[in-house]
């Protein structure tokens, strides 16, 4: 990430949640802009091209979705972070459809919120612009899809490069089983975390075998990790 400031619109129609994740911003070192409606806001995105957005779903002019709908339509590619009133699947299902990149639940956490958006924005930066991906002795091209573990090739299933890429775009991070459902799998946001559980295992044996400390962490009662090791 370059030396300038992210900027971040956020788009709410209740003023103190706009001033407070304003302000919030701001001393987190983002460059903030905030309006309250739909209209406004695809005029703030044509005006000021926005690295991410923070958007409420529930607007007095337009529902969240029809202004990504709309944004995306226009080719802006920028992340979208929603957020909702309701834990509600279909709400997030529909979210992730029409382009959207997460979604945080209100009420809200600041740290919440702001790690989430952290977590976006260096994963859509390495997307943009590092090809290769890399922690501790684990490579990964992200073209060619060829991984290698302390210089030695490995081979993985579509959704075991899928779930490393995330790990890794996340390291020393740790990651709940549902988040991992959710980016991975991405459709089946009521699916069995047991198939996480399942492709974590099959990980490990292909990554920690060839690795002196294991690298894929489990947390207990909070999800997985991947850790770059002591001696990298």
């Amino acid at each position: 990430m370059s030396d300038t400031k992210p900027k971040i619109l956020v788009v709410d129609d209740e003023p103190h949640i706009r001033d407070l994740l304003t302000t919030s911003l701001r001393f987190a070192g983002y460059d903030v802009r905030a309006v309250g409606a739909g209209a406004p806001a695809i005029s703030a995105v044509l005006e000021d091209e926005p690295d991410l957005i923070l958007l409420d779903v529930m607007l007095p002019d337009m529902n969240g979705f029809s202004v990504t709908k709309r944004l995306r339509a226009s080719n802006f590619t920028a992340p979208i972070l929603f957020l909702t009133a309701k834990d509600d699947t279909e709400d997030k299902v529909t979210g992730l459809t029409v382009g959207g990149d997460d979604y945080v639940t209100k009420p809200f956490s600041l740290d919440e919120i702001i790690a989430r958006i952290k977590a976006i924005l260096r994963r859509t930066m390495a997307e943009t612009d590092d090809v290769t991906l890399e922690v501790g002795p684990v490579t990964m091209n992200q073209d060619t899809h060829e991984v290698e573990v302390a210089g030695e090739g490995i081979e993985l299933s579509p959704t075991e490069f899928k779930l490393l890429r995330y790990l890794m775009l996340n390291s020393n991070r740790v990651l709940s089983k549902t988040q991992i459902l959710d980016h991975v799998w991405e459709y089946d946001f009521n699916g069995d975390v047991g198939i996480v559980e399942s492709y974590i295992s099959y990980l490990r044996r292909k990554i920690d075998s060839k690795t002196d400390d294991p690298m894929i962490i489990t947390k207990r009662g909070f999800g997985y990790m991947l850790k770059t090791p002591k001696s990298s």
